[in-house]
């Protein structure tokens, strides 16, 4: 698989939401996207991260930007966590790995000493015409806001 890079285009998707409707990225054809992936539902990091997007989603709506967020959880597990934090985005459940996949961000990884597989936290913003146009990898999740409209305002 080849690695993305900024000014690609993004790798089409299709898969069900927390509410089991099917979310595409032809879905937000003509709108800003911040598509984040994430590793695991209601765990501290994730959680911070969905929060701290759900706390500024007003204001990312204002400047045009529409939210999803990736992880390899079940729909049922996604439907758990945006009820728990009144999350107001779709939550894509990639439980067969087919996002992850297409991009690049199925890995190893170390965490107290085990190593596992599993998905590296990255955000891609895509604009309008579906170009990846900056790629953060390692989020800050305290701040992944501020941190995303600094990245597209350097753009």
């Amino acid at each position: 698989m080849a690695v993305l890079k900024e000014g690609s285009k993004a790798p089409a998707f299709k898969a069900p939401d927390q509410n089991g409707n099917m979310v595409s990225l032809s879905d937000f054809k003509g709108k800003k996207l911040i598509l984040y992936f994430y590793p695991k539902d209601d765990t501290p990091g994730c959680t911070s991260q969905a929060c701290n997007l759900k706390d500024n989603y007003s204001a990312l709506i204002k400047k045009g930007f529409q939210v999803v967020g990736v992880s390899v959880d079940s729909v049922k597990s996604h439907k758990k966590f945006e009820e728990k934090y009144e999350l107001p985005f779709p939550l894509i459940s990639d439980e067969e790995k087919k996002i992850v996949d297409k991009y690049n961000l199925w890995g190893e990884k170390k965490f107290m000493g085990r190593t596992y597989m599993g998905t590296t936290r990255t955000t891609f913003l895509i604009d309008e015409t579906g170009v990846i146009r900056k790629i953060i990898a390692k989020p800050d999740t305290k701040n992944h806001t501020e941190e995303v409209l600094e990245a597209w305002a350097s753009i």
